[in-house]
């Protein structure tokens, strides 16, 4: 039999990065990041610009949602190599500014700071509302850890918020930048409305998409919701807080079954834990 590697990656499993990813909870977590994103009018437009993400959207949400497990959970080796698949990919790809017509990378700094910064509040946000105990020190754990993550796009370690006050400093910085373009709108429509197979709608995917594209959408910051024009309803945030809590709950009794990057993390753990024998 192969020796199982030791090697625990990027976090580790004392991690906060392992205790918050290692929850099906962030399904939820990951459209609304891209809620989110879809509000800087430079990210969007280069989306939209460069990919029909239209076509082969379930194909696409996977992919990411695979890269993310390998970044959290895979060897060191393997969350490199993935972060270097991305950045060949970006280095080629640029965008036009449709108000100055200026054209720029899609990995500039402060683009990828944006989308990272929404991903990664997205998901630490949602493990906390979900019922995910989380103090707010290891919520500042959590942002250092994935600084790491960061770098592997091509961000300096510097150019990163890495505690919870300095991403809400980021947040309330950026906020005039941000706007609800014709773009966003489109991204968030098809978000709320993807393509889906007749056969999985007709078996209940249509309303359960829509629980957890609506459920994404109300846990969104309060800013970023009047950005999309939707005006304060009292009682929502409690709502969706109960909401996110409950669908956790029903995560945890389902026969959801883990990954296959998490199964090979969880094993590499234990060898790494293993007690190395005395002389």
């Amino acid at each position: 039999m192969a020796k199982v590697s030791s090697d625990v990656g990027l976090f580790g499993p004392d991690s906060v990065s392992w205790r918050v990813h290692r929850e099906p909870i962030l399904w939820v977590a990951g459209v609304r990041a891209l809620y989110l994103q879809a509000l800087h009018p430079w990210a969007v437009a280069a989306v939209a610009q460069n990919s029909d993400y239209r076509t082969g959207a379930w194909a696409r949400f996977i992919r990411t949602a695979d890269y993310v497990a390998t970044v959290v959970f895979g060897t060191t080796a393997d969350a490199h190599a993935a972060g270097a698949r991305v950045r060949r990919i970006h280095e080629h790809l640029r965008a036009t500014d449709p108000v100055s017509g200026r054209i720029y990378r899609v990995d500039e700094p402060p683009l990828l700071r944006w989308v990272h910064v929404c991903e990664v509040n997205s998901f630490v946000t949602t493990a906390q509302r979900a019922g995910v105990p989380l103090s707010g020190a290891d919520v500042d754990h959590y942002y250092a850890e994935q600084v790491r993550a960061a770098e592997l796009v091509g961000l300096s370690p510097d150019d990163v918020p890495a505690s919870g006050r300095a991403v809400a400093e980021y947040f309330t910085d950026i906020q005039s930048e941000l706007a609800l373009t014709s773009e966003a709108r489109d991204v968030a429509r098809f978000l709320t409305f993807p393509p889906m197979p007749r056969r999985y709608a007709w078996a209940g995917g249509r309303p359960a998409w829509l629980v957890v594209a609506g459920l994404a959408f109300t846990l969104l910051p309060r800013w970023a919701q009047r950005l999309y024009g939707t005006p304060p309803v009292p009682g929502v945030d409690t709502a969706a807080s109960l909401t996110v809590r409950g669908l956790r709950q029903l995560t945890r009794v389902l026969p959801i079954r883990e990954g296959p990057i998490y199964r090979d993390a969880l094993r590499r753990a234990e060898a790494h834990t293993e007690p190395r024998p005395t002389r």
